[in-house]
């Protein structure tokens, strides 16, 4: 199968660019080690665990899946909220050996001796550059940089990632990782000419057989389009890109009336969104999708999906150099 050789790739010891990013409650044992099986690289989200030590049991479960390297997902609640478990996660990540981690929320740099003794690659996501260069100067290994189109947290610009993207890339010398947009080869071949190092997909693995959300959900989100989401939580500072269901619209208009962050938590909680996975309730919770699931339209599984991308990103490829040959003449 043909592929592309970058930093990344070098870093976390994998075939393809491709990595999964963290989905609460989804990426679990199944999805990471079947992207991992796949030549791709994903990670547990830590957060879906209450406890350290069942963040350890995924990861072993995990590998009774895999030889395949996989990460775990980081990300960081502000300092002010109650139940932040990042040091936990953190300690459990360097005892049981994982390769990388993807952080964020806020500044990694606390967790960075620890991490770095233990041997563990930081990848750092943000939504701005600013907060890129940031990441660099304090010691990560990578960042990955989100545009407005992403699902869940875009930030508060409203810049695009083919905007953000290569000002990324010009600007710092660590590799970057390309997030918002991205489901097939076309857009793998895209991010790689902006300068990317690999790219991060999550609603594209959404719809994948492996994914655990309920069926419900699956059939539902291959038909949505593009302008199916909406961006909420701007008046708490947190924006957030969803999809466009009953509590989507619920959140938007207690935020036109003045709603408290107390007040919304009953509906935006990750706690209702995971009740909507389970029960295949479409408009129950605030559920986290990209733009991109516009462009989406059929569950595959994760090596199938990857395969895909892969054989038409080494398409997009030929006819480039096909165009370039014709240029010349």
């Amino acid at each position: 199968m043909f592929t592309f050789e970058t930093r990344i790739t070098k870093m976390l010891g994998i075939k393809y660019p491709i990595l999964m990013g963290g989905l609460q409650w989804l990426t679990k044992a199944e999805m990471v080690s079947a992207i991992a099986n796949a030549g791709g690289f994903g990670f547990i989200t830590a957060v879906s665990f209450p406890t350290g030590e069942e963040l350890r049991e995924e990861i072993k479960k995990t590998r009774d899946m895999t030889d395949k390297p996989f990460g775990v997902n980081i990300s960081m609640l502000p300092v002010i909220m109650p139940n932040d478990m990042t040091e936990v996660y953190v300690d459990v990540v360097c005892e049981e050996g994982i390769p990388a981690v993807e952080t964020a929320g806020r500044n990694p740099e606390p967790y960075l001796p620890k991490l770095k003794a233990a041997n563990v690659k930081v990848i750092h996501k943000v939504p701005a550059v600013k907060y890129a260069q940031k990441a660099e100067s304090v010691g990560v290994d990578a960042v990955t940089i989100v545009g407005y189109e992403c699902g869940g947290h875009p930030g508060l610009d409203e810049v695009t990632t083919l905007v953000k993207l290569p000002k990324a890339v010009e600007t710092l010398s660590i590799p970057v990782v390309a997030g918002g947009g991205f489901c097939d080869g076309k857009s793998l071949v895209a991010a790689l000419s902006l300068g990317a190092e690999a790219v991060l997909m999550g609603t594209r693995f959404m719809m994948s057989k492996e994914c655990p959300v309920h069926e419900n959900f699956k059939k539902w989100l291959v038909q949505l389009q593009e302008t199916d989401t909406i961006v909420v939580e701007k008046s708490i500072r947190n924006p957030a890109r969803i999809i466009r269901n009953e509590a989507a619209m619920t959140v938007a208009r207690m935020e036109e009336e003045g709603a408290t962050l107390e007040e919304l938590l009953p509906i935006i909680s990750g706690k209702v969104g995971k009740e909507a996975y389970l029960s295949g309730d479409i408009n129950k919770g605030c559920i986290a999708c990209g733009q991109v699931v516009g462009r989406i339209n059929e569950v595959k599984s994760i090596s199938e999906i990857v395969n895909d991308i892969m054989s038409e990103a080494e398409q997009v490829l030929i006819r480039l150099n096909n165009l370039s040959s014709i240029n010349k003449t």
